[in-house]
C-alpha cells in the first residue's frame, strides 16, 4: 500500500543527511532512517546518526550491515592514505582516493528495497553537486538515473506506483546548506562529517570532508558547533 506520508532517508551522521532528514520531516514525512555500516574508517560517524535520528522523530532507523571492506578501493574502506589539508582547487579537482566504488547507488538500491516494502515511494539523499568532493554519484545526472532505474526495476514501480528521488541539498553551497539546516533548527553540534574520526568523536579538521565544512560554516558567518582535533 502506498503511504504518501512516508519516506526513506539515508542519514550517515553528517551535516548533509542531517539537514536532507530535517527537509524531509519539514515537507511532512514521516522519516524511515537508514545508516549503513559498510567498513568505513569514520564509523563514529554512526553514532551521530542515532543522535540525528532521535532529533527527526524518525519513524524508524534501521543500521543496516553491508561491509564494502570486501572489495576495498577507498581510503575510506581499505589502508589507503587519506587526502588531507588540500586546497579547495585540488578538492575541486578529480575523483579522490575516498571514493567508495558504487556507494551511492548501493545506498539508494538498500533504501529503494526498503521504501518498497514499506509502501513509500519517496527516498531522501544528501548529496551535493557544488561544494563537493568530486563524487560522480552525486551529480544530478546520477539522481535522474536512478529515479527512472527505480521506476523500471520494481514491482511497485511497474504497477503504477511513481519513486521520487529527493535531493534537496543538490545545488546548494556549504554555506547554503548551513543556513537552511539552521532554519530548520538542525543541531549541527550532534554531527559529525570527518573521514577520519578519533573514537571519541573528534574530528581531524584537516580531510576534505572537515574543510568543506568548515569553510561552510565561515561563509555562513557561523562557527562550527561540532567537536574538532584541530581546526584548519
Amino acid at each position: 500500500m502506498h503511504d504518501a506520508r512516508m519516506a526513506v532517508v539515508l542519514l550517515s551522521g553528517g551535516m548533509d543527511s542531517a539537514v536532507a532528514a530535517a527537509e524531509a520531516r519539514a515537507q511532512g514525512f514521516a522519516v524511515n532512517a537508514l545508516s549503513l555500516r559498510y567498513g568505513q574508517r569514520h564509523r563514529a560517524e554512526l553514532e551521530a546518526a542515532v543522535k540525528v535520528a532521535e532529533s527527526v522523530d524518525a519513524a524508524r532507523h534501521v543500521m543496516l550491515d553491508l561491509d564494502l571492506r570486501a572489495f576495498g578501493g577507498s581510503a575510506l574502506t581499505a589502508d589507503l592514505p587519506l587526502p588531507t589539508h588540500r586546497s579547495p582547487g585540488e578538492i575541486g579537482s578529480g575523483v579522490p582516493a575516498t571514493y567508495v566504488p558504487a556507494r551511492n547507488t548501493i545506498f539508494l538500491s538498500c533504501a529503494l528495497a526498503w521504501a518498497e516494502s514499506l509502501g513509500a515511494y519517496d527516498l531522501f539523499i544528501g548529496v551535493n553537486a557544488l561544494d563537493y568532493s568530486g563524487y560522480p554519484d552525486c551529480r544530478p545526472e546520477f539522481i535522474e538515473a536512478f529515479e527512472r532505474l527505480a521506476n523500471v526495476a520494481t514491482r511497485s514501480g511497474t504497477e503504477g506506483g511513481h519513486f521520487t528521488v529527493h535531493a534537496p541539498l543538490l545545488r546548494l553551497t556549504k554555506r547554503d546548506i548551513v543556513q537552511r539546516g539552521l532554519a530548520l533548527g538542525v543541531d549541527f553540534g550532534m554531527t559529525r562529517t570527518c573521514y577520519d574520526l578519533s573514537s571519541a568523536g573528534l574530528a581531524c579538521g584537516v580531510c576534505d570532508a572537515c574543510l568543506l565544512r568548515l569553510e561552510g560554516f565561515r561563509a555562513a558567518g557561523q562557527a562550527d558547533p561540532a567537536p574538532y582535533r584541530s581546526r584548519s
